[in-house]
């Protein structure tokens, strides 16, 4: 589980946004009521806004409830130089606490449920 984080994570920090979305199911909702198109979208304007990207993860927990689920929570640094910057202090950076529920369809592990909030937010 590791390392479908770890591949997710290089498709993001290549800002490679139909490589990120490889590892998101077709059945994909989130608490802000995202499917998989609303998600694609606000990816796609976090790509254009930020020139780069560069992630910090931190796995927290990983469990199998069921043979084909995983969930998966980690704390998420980002950092992201914003397109058109003035200099290269000129960046956005966050934290988050996310929770992740992936299920395994045919051979791979896709994200079908995401939470997150900002760290601060405990």
């Amino acid at each position: 589980m590791r390392a479908v984080v770890a591949q997710a994570e290089q498709a993001a920090e290549a800002r490679d946004l139909s490589g990120i979305m490889e590892f998101v199911s077709a059945d994909y909702r989130d608490e802000q009521g995202y499917g998989t198109v609303e998600l694609k979208q606000y990816l796609r304007g976090y790509l254009i806004a930020h020139q780069s990207v560069h992630l910090l993860l931190k796995v927290n927990s990983v469990g199998f409830p069921y043979r084909d689920m995983a969930q998966v929570g980690l704390t998420l640094g980002a950092l992201g130089r914003e397109s058109g910057a003035a200099t290269a202090f000129d960046v956005a950076a966050d934290v988050y606490d996310v929770e992740l529920e992936l299920r395994l369809e045919g051979t791979e592990w896709r994200v079908t449920r995401a939470r997150w909030r900002p760290a601060s937010e405990g």
